[in-house]
């Protein structure tokens, strides 16, 4: 049978069959054999416990000690059952009392209280207060720890699965704590059944001495209570042993290794101590009527493992060998040329605050996943850090060291969006991602500034807001080589054929280009198997970036109108027809791409006219696009960018047959001469 089956069943068995031993007699072999049982489980808990370097790594002693303290327990009444039915409860109870205490009651009763004293009022009281104190201050660390983890993560100190591991162990961690902090109660109930049940066997067995077998008073007494102290002992040195275990589990916190080596190198570090405790140990046998021999054998043992101790400074030279090869294993010196290196090289994406905290930290990660299944680009690790150098209640968002973006979000405070938010005691301001009027209110106004009709968002929605925008407006500068090449891999592992075409006809800079000119209009590259497939056919004809990213807006149009839509209409601004006639025909072709080659004057009533048309379906709470032929689109929207960015400019081999398209406004360069 293998180990997991026993551990599901085996277990469990033994579980079951100690709660039976409790009311189910025992033959006096099997009594015996259980009563070695339970000392060797003692000794082999102590054992353990002085192995571990961690407590976690015994973290299933709360379990076991409850369940030891069961199996002692129900040895306690099978073995009284015996000891008052039979006066005779084995061999190993009946050795105890005659071999351990020399047959006298007075002795084994002073032996038993003495243990007893040991383990309740030193061993397992100490032990009970220092799982209380390791359990409270774990539970208080762990906001901080967590914290930490979520700072590392989004710097990029860690990645995703060591920061899942770490976050593991710090709740395993508390969980053991808070958990020791009740066991140790079964080792202090213990110690105190132990006295009571001693205390009525010894009752017991006058009385069934004396009033049932008719014995004499002192043979009933020497008879029961040499037993009852036997078994008294049997059960109580297991149970001091893993009070033992107890105590050095609970207290093994501040070390890294094992109870024995910690305990030899640390002494090994006092040479000095340990030879002027030998020569003390000696000298103490001048003392007139104190053994001699004893003394001299003990402090010159003592002082000769001192002079076979390392030097101090071998010591010192140990540990720096250690830490130097504990350093190279962690990374170069912080003021090492690498180190300065790394210091140098610009974070793709970096948010600074004045006070990084609260939920913001895992904010950051959800919205990076949010963006990665939206814009189908897995954003790089966001670099969150204090910035004591910002003014107060600031932050600002950089792209490749650039600033993007700078907003401010007063820490307590929340802030509410509406148009008449003047009766709201607060600071006035502007949100910082639609430049809608708003106002900073105390926390504690939050429900009176939405009784009021503001839309309220907390401090750390308003940072992640205008995060996610600079992203979105970002995101083909945040597109790396490296970051494709993760992408085309995963590409290659479902679609070998697709990325071997492609990389047979384009390099990975060229596909580079033709991905960033999509994010460049917000265009998702999620479906990046139909995006190459069509690039790669596209290629065989011309490798121009614009016509690429044309072939690749055109299969994926349905998916590109269908994101503008409005319940399934698709509100638009058109072309007047002989305006589009006569912008084709300026059509011309640089470096960056077409462009319309129109007279300044020209140009600019053009510019004025769209931009009317979009504000005025704006102020009626439409968001339309501006619709135009296809080879008039990327000049057009190079154009509309520098006007109403915020537009997009689809062509009509885009529009996807499940929409219905509705005209909001037609451009017409005539009216433009009116205003």
């Amino acid at each position: 049978m293998g180990s997991n089956r026993i551990g599901q069943v085996g277990i469990p068995a033994a579980v079951v069959c100690i709660a039976v031993m409790m009311v189910v007699p025992l033959p006096t072999f099997l009594l015996d054999l259980l009563l070695v049982v339970n000392i060797t489980g003692g000794i082999l808990i102590l054992l353990i416990s002085m192995q571990v370097r961690r407590p976690l790594e015994f973290a299933i002693f709360p379990s076991l000690l409850l369940v030891a303290t069961m199996f002692r327990l129900a040895l306690n009444v099978s073995s009284t059952r015996l000891i008052l039915l039979d006066g005779f409860a084995g061999k190993v109870i009946e050795s105890f009392g005659d071999f351990v205490i020399g047959g006298s009651l007075v002795v084994g009763l002073v032996i038993f209280t003495i243990l007893i004293v040991i383990q309740f009022m030193v061993i397992t009281s100490g032990a009970g207060r220092v799982a209380e104190v390791a359990a409270r201050f774990t539970l208080d660390a762990m906001p901080g720890k967590q914290m930490a983890i979520d700072a590392d993560l989004n710097s990029g100190l860690i990645d995703e699965a060591t920061a899942r591991a770490r976050r593991a162990d710090i709740s395993a961690e508390a969980d053991f704590y808070g958990a020791m902090d009740g066991a140790s109660k079964f080792v202090k109930g213990d110690a105190v059944a132990g006295i009571i049940i001693t205390l009525i066997n010894l009752i017991g067995g006058f009385v069934v001495g004396v009033v049932q077998q008719g014995l004499p008073i002192t043979e009933a007494m020497s008879k029961f209570s040499l037993l009852t102290v036997g078994d008294g002992l049997v059960n109580q040195i297991p149970a001091l042993l893993i009070s033992i275990s107890t105590g050095i589990i609970i207290t093994r916190a501040a070390t890294e290794g094992d109870m024995g080596s910690d305990l030899l190198s640390q002494f090994a570090r006092q040479r000095g101590a340990l030879q002027t405790g030998g020569a003390a140990a000696a000298l103490l046998a001048l003392v007139p009527g104190l053994p001699k021999v004893p003394f001299l054998l003990v402090g010159a043992t003592v002082f000769l493992i001192a002079r076979r101790t390392p030097l101090p400074e071998d010591l010192v030279a140990g540990d720096k060998a250690e830490a130097e090869e504990a350093m190279a294993e962690m990374g170069p010196a912080p003021d090492s040329p690498e180190a300065i290196a790394n210091e140098m090289l610009v974070e793709p994406l970096e948010l600074e605050d004045t006070a990084v905290g609260g939920d913001l930290l895992e904010r950051v990660r959800a919205l990076r996943k949010k963006l990665a299944l939206e814009l189908g680009l897995v954003i790089p690790l966001v670099r969150t850090r204090d910035n004591l150098e910002l003014p107060a209640q600031t932050y600002t968002i950089k792209v490749h060291g650039v600033e993007m973006g700078r907003g401010q979000a007063p820490r307590g405070m929340v802030l509410a969006i509406g148009d008449d938010l003047a009766a709201l005691p607060g600071t006035p301001t502007v949100e910082p991602v639609f430049g809608l009027p708003a106002r900073w209110v105390p926390l504690e106004l939050r429900q009176q500034a939405e009784l009021a009709g503001a839309t309220v968002v907390d401090r750390s929605a308003v940072i992640i807001t205008h995060l996610a925008e600079v992203v979105r407006s970002s995101a083909s500068a945040l597109l790396g080589r490296q970051d494709l090449q993760s992408l085309v891999d995963v590409v290659k592992a479902q679609h070998p054929a697709v990325v071997d075409e492609l990389t047979s006809q384009l390099s990975l800079g060229e596909v580079q280009g033709v991905l960033q000119g999509l994010l460049d209009e917000q265009v998702s590259i999620r479906d990046l198997v139909r995006i190459f497939e069509v690039v790669s056919e596209r290629a065989r004809v011309s490798k121009d970036r614009e016509l690429l990213v044309e072939a690749a807006r055109l299969a994926l149009g349905p998916a590109i109108s269908s994101a503008y839509a409005q319940d399934g209409r698709l509100p638009c601004i058109t072309l007047d027809p002989l305006i589009e006639h006569g912008l084709a025909e300026t059509l011309r072709t640089g470096e960056g791409g077409s462009f319309l080659a129109l007279e300044p004057e020209l140009l600019e009533r053009l510019s004025i006219d769209i931009t009317r048309r979009v504000e005025q379906a704006e102020q009626a709470g439409i968001q339309p696009v501006l619709l135009c032929s296809a080879p008039l689109r990327p000049a057009l929207r190079r154009l509309v960018r520098t006007v109403v960015p915020r537009v997009p400019v689809l062509s009509y081999t885009e529009l996807g047959s499940q929409l219905r398209v509705e005209t909001v406004g037609v451009v017409t360069v005539a009216d433009a001469a009116h205003v």
